[in-house]
């Protein structure tokens, strides 16, 4: 099963919520924290390290809190969950990774990464706007043959389900 983490999934919740319900786009970490039941303690720990990354901009004082630090239509999901959990991959070993016992003899890696680079492709297509503007957008059309393809294997992924 493919599954984000827990901590890409608040940073993409929060970073929504920045983007659009955020009053006047500025919010505190317990703020976002409460509005959606998240652990304080692990969501103060995304934020910083989307600010690291340069997403957010942390303002300390009163009326302080994160606000975005680019353009919603800049920011793409797949950037959001590399800057939490790194690259994203479905397979145990990497191009580089010939350390597995099964490497020279494995008939599905190469496959599965092709699988790996089209989600990667998906998710780079999603922008954080497209996320703030919530539903009522198209669907993905994600197309899981090659593009000469012939039987036209393509499948519709709906953004909002998944499904």
């Amino acid at each position: 099963m493919l599954r984000l983490s827990k901590k890409a999934d608040y940073a993409l919740i929060a970073m929504k919520h920045l983007a659009a319900d955020a009053p006047s786009g500025t919010a505190s970490a317990r703020e976002i924290a409460e509005r959606y039941e998240i652990p304080l303690e692990l969501l103060a720990k995304v934020l910083q390290q989307l600010t690291r990354r340069g997403f957010l901009v942390s303002q300390m004082g009163i009326h302080g809190g994160y606000h975005l630090a680019r353009a919603t239509t800049s920011v793409s999901v797949a950037d959001i969950i590399e800057a939490i959990d790194g690259p994203l991959a479905i397979t145990a070993c990497g191009p580089d990774d010939e350390r597995c016992e099964q490497f020279s003899k494995c008939n599905v890696r190469d496959p599965l990464w092709r699988v790996k680079d089209r989600i990667v492709e998906v998710l780079q297509t999603i922008t954080l706007s497209d996320m703030a503007r919530g539903d009522g957008e198209e669907p993905v059309m994600l197309r899981m043959g090659h593009s000469d393809d012939a039987r036209g294997r393509g499948r519709t992924i709906d953004k909002r389900s998944g499904a």
